[in-house]
């Protein structure tokens, strides 16, 4: 039976975010605080704080997510890369816990007093790095609206970014954005010819 990192990583999250859930010490160490990372040097943060959540709903909502789009992006990763899919998979998302938080960390740098946590950039990467290889599956909204997946991206990426700028509801869509602009722009690099896969399949898509 082949190994199901996917599984691993929702068990890993699941144990670590619970345990945070019931220690306010660990919560508040592990969680990001721009300000601790550029005047502490707490950089480890911004891996730590995508193993934690904010409450049980929190969890479900990411690991849910992961558990639907993640072993369809390690079987692809495993067609193209061969034997290096896994590390490939977990590079990028390690990578989407880090890189999405870095925007974050530049915008409230001087702000002690604002914290986010959550997987929500590294779900956000893997989701969109499905959509790059498959942009005609269908994404249910409030699981029953069906969309396809280039529909969905398109929407998802102008309500983050009008978020980011908008928003007062204490969500952090700047990790969203740029968690899911890190999982498109990981797999061109890794793989250019993604792009055109991309433009073929959305080419031949019609509405009715």
């Amino acid at each position: 039976m082949e190994f199901n990192f996917t599984i691993a990583i929702i068990v890993i999250t699941s144990a670590i975010s619970l345990y945070a859930m019931n220690s306010r010490e660990v919560l508040s160490r592990f969680m990001m605080n721009p300000y601790m990372v550029t005047q502490r040097g707490q950089y480890y943060r911004l891996l730590t704080s995508g193993l934690i959540h904010k409450d049980f709903t929190h969890l479900i909502f990411n690991m849910f997510s992961l558990f639907f789009f993640g072993p369809n992006l390690e079987s692809i990763f495993g067609m193209i890369f061969g034997s290096l899919g896994p590390v490939y998979f977990i590079a990028l998302y390690v990578l989407g816990i880090i890189v999405s938080d870095l925007p974050t960390v530049l915008k409230h740098k001087s702000n002690p007093g604002y914290n986010s946590l959550g997987a929500s950039g590294a779900v956000s990467s893997v989701i969109f790095a499905c959509i790059l290889f498959d942009p005609l599956s269908n994404l249910y909204l409030y699981f029953a609206i069906p969309i396809k997946g280039f529909i969905f991206a398109a929407i998802y990426l102008i309500y983050s970014y009008m978020s980011a700028k908008n928003s007062r509801d204490g969500i952090n869509h700047d990790a969203h954005l740029y968690g899911a602009l890190f999982g498109i722009l990981f797999c061109i690099v890794l793989y250019p010819d993604s792009i055109r896969i991309f433009i073929e399949q959305i080419s031949h898509w019609k509405m009715i």
